[in-house]
């Protein structure tokens, strides 16, 4: 079989439309394709865009981490001085109770002064 320019196909117009009809929808099915990665595309884009601009950090926010630094800081000096003022609490209630046991003792040892000092017969009472 030879083709040329003027070979001649014969084709139901049945056929020859049902083709076209094909092609069109095939075509159109394509570019529909096409237009949603590029909408995709242009979203996922736009996207990174916003989220690269949201991570950048603004005078402001560095100001504000700023404070939050110097203020962690001054929470763990003071939280620090108050460790040791309870360290210094319980060494104080601990003094409080040896004062007194020397004191109770002081006055134990007064008393066995006096009872000394009497009984030798210095006392005049």
């Amino acid at each position: 079989m030879r083709v040329s320019d003027s070979t001649t196909l014969s084709l139901p117009i049945r056929n020859l439309l049902g083709l076209i009809f094909i092609i069109c929808t095939g075509l159109f099915a394509y570019f529909n394709i096409v237009e949603r990665l590029n909408n995709l595309e242009t979203a996922d884009k736009l996207q990174q865009q916003d989220l690269l601009e949201a991570s950048a950090q603004k005078p402001i926010d560095q100001e504000q981490f700023m404070l939050i630094e110097y203020m962690s800081g001054q929470l763990e000096k003071h939280q620090k001085l108050l460790d040791q003022n309870i360290h210094t609490g319980v060494m104080l209630e601990q003094f409080e109770k040896e004062i007194e046991k020397l004191k109770k003792d002081v006055e134990k040892l007064k008393d066995a002064t006096r009872d000394i000092k009497f009984s030798n017969g210095n006392g005049a009472h």
